[in-house]
């Protein structure tokens, strides 16, 4: 297995990937994990990879050029399964969605970072959405590793002990809405319009109906609650 990730912050993955079982696994030449820092690709010398988020609001979004441009990049070499985006509103993790992954050759996982994302990245690029837990972390980076971990530990001959593996165990109750930045056209993928009006309103009024929309849609039972 291949499992290729984009971070700003690749050093946070050395330790993870690089002692225990997921060593084993390399050494065996049984799972490649190549990290691929976003900076490579990042739009001026500055090495800036994100930007204020439209509509205004605290946080910075990572940008939609290097992240196009780094998946486009890696997929010239790589057909991926699945291009992951770790995120707080995707699925949950769970053991299942691991051995479903483990079956797979090549997997992209996007960390993303600051507010997250800019949303035409997600609705262009990323076939699925994988959260660890209902909190949240700094980066995807630790979420990251603890998915490799997850995975690479259930490809045959990683453990010494195949059956162990069949044994194992398993602040507001809504999600945030959609981000975007700079460009508002990228490739003809445009921002909705009331991002960009300047009324602070309707934005934020967008910005609820969106949350309800999306809660309602992935995780209803925040709602309930």
């Amino acid at each position: 297995m291949k499992i290729d990730i984009i971070t700003v912050v690749p050093e946070l993955l050395e330790s993870p990937l690089n002692h225990s079982i997921m060593k084993r696994a390399k050494d065996k030449g049984l799972l490649q994990v190549n990290t691929h820092n976003l900076r490579q690709w990042a739009i001026n010398k500055h090495a800036q990879v994100d930007d204020y988020q439209f509509g205004g609001g605290a946080g910075m979004v990572m940008m939609c050029e290097p992240l196009a441009n780094a998946i486009e990049t890696l997929q010239k070499e790589t057909r991926y399964d699945e291009i992951i985006y770790l995120t707080p509103d995707g699925e949950q993790f769970n053991q299942r969605t691991a051995n479903q992954l483990s079956l797979k050759q090549n997997l992209l996982i996007i960390c993303g970072h600051y507010k997250g994302i800019d949303q035409r990245i997600r609705d262009h690029f990323v076939t699925k959405e994988i959260s660890i837990g209902d909190y949240v972390l700094s980066g995807g980076e630790l979420a990251a590793a603890v998915i490799v971990d997850a995975v690479g530990r259930l490809l045959p001959g990683v453990l010494n002990d195949e059956t162990s593996a069949l044994f194992d165990s398993f602040q507001d109750n809504m999600l945030a809405p959609p981000v975007y930045t700079r460009p508002a056209d990228f490739r003809g993928w445009k921002v909705p319009d009331v991002l960009l009006s300047g009324n602070q309103k309707l934005i934020d009024d967008w910005r609820y109906e969106e949350s309800l929309r999306i809660t309602g849609s992935k995780r209803p039972d925040l709602l309930n609650d």
